[in-house]
């Protein structure tokens, strides 16, 4: 069977269809997801996918039920343009997150009615939906998504594994296949500076659905929890400014901090982590933290924490 995406709001906020990992060499970005976490590459096998109106190359892998896609800038790089103007600033970094949206043009309309800034693919602003045409995506600006880069999409990836009959078996080899046993993604964490200003714009701009909120010990942050489609978002505002949440934001601001991956069996993780040249770092005994400079400037984290009120169930 292929996967059930959970939806949100009144536009059908569905699939998580990926997270960007910026780099500035895709092949070897690749090669990293395939070799340390299983990856099953399916865009851009031969060589990376070439898309002229962003400038850019990508690749799209599955792990378990995260896809990431992988993303660099054409070089010479052109600071003018959305992608590389991120690549210029930020280097090797999570970029953003993506969706697949029932009612594209309905949403549209509604978060440019509540003053959010919508761009158009490879840049420009758009004051009304229907002047994108046939382009079936969007981008709201950062600024007002309290720093959030989000891909909202008409359509499905080509090819996604999740689409297939065969997901609900395949996706049982990262658990029982993989020394990671990664059962799938338990959130992805947006760093803040003001968490309850955040969970105000995610609540009213993109109708999220609150779950739970407190005080995470281990990274020293207090938090919310959204759900936004087929994905939680964990809105988290650093207590102490010289952990690596606070440093993260001290740094860059409210943006996209890291992925944490549920698991079945962290000393499994840890060992294959190691094995890989990977350091890692225990938050709790319920969290592992892998060093973002093993991998490529991706803070992840993996987990047998149960999450409250959790929708998915993992």
């Amino acid at each position: 069977m292929h996967q059930q995406a959970k939806k949100t709001g009144d536009f059908g906020i569905g699939q998580m269809i990926h997270s960007v990992h910026m780099t500035d060499d895709v092949p070897e970005l690749n090669r990293f997801y395939e070799e340390v976490f299983g990856g099953l590459l399916y865009l851009g096998v031969d060589e990376p996918n070439w898309l002229p109106v962003e400038d850019r190359w990508a690749g799209l892998l599955q792990i378990g039920d995260l896809c990431i896609e992988t993303m660099a800038p054409n070089v010479p790089v052109d600071a003018t343009k959305p992608v590389g103007k991120f690549y210029t600033r930020f280097g090797k970094h999570l970029h953003s997150v993506g969706y697949r949206v029932d009612d594209l043009t309905g949403l549209g309309d509604h978060m440019i009615a509540e003053g959010v800034y919508i761009g158009r693919p490879g840049g420009g602003r758009v004051e009304r939906m229907s002047e994108i045409g046939d382009n079936p995506y969007f981008y709201p600006s950062p600024r007002d998504t309290s720093g959030l880069m989000i891909e909202m999409c008409a359509t499905d990836m080509p090819d996604d594994p999740r689409l297939l009959d065969t997901w609900t078996s395949q996706v049982k080899m990262w658990e029982n296949g993989h020394p990671l046993t990664i059962l799938g993604l338990a959130y992805v964490t947006l760093g803040v500076k003001d968490v309850n200003e955040a969970f105000d714009v995610y609540v009213k701009r993109l109708q999220a659905v609150p779950v739970a909120e407190g005080i995470d010990d281990p990274e020293r942050c207090r938090y919310h929890l959204v759900q936004l489609g087929d994905c939680l978002l964990r809105l988290a505002q650093p207590l102490d400014a010289d952990s690596l949440l606070g440093q993260h934001v001290q740094k860059w601001g409210n943006t996209i901090y890291g992925i944490t991956l549920a698991v079945r069996d962290l000393d499994s993780a840890e060992a294959w982590l190691t094995k890989k040249g990977i350091r890692t770092e225990w938050l709790s005994p319920q969290r592992l933290a892998a060093n973002p400079d093993d991998c490529h400037g991706a803070p992840f984290f993996f987990s047998t924490e149960v999450i409250p009120n959790d929708p998915f169930d993992r």
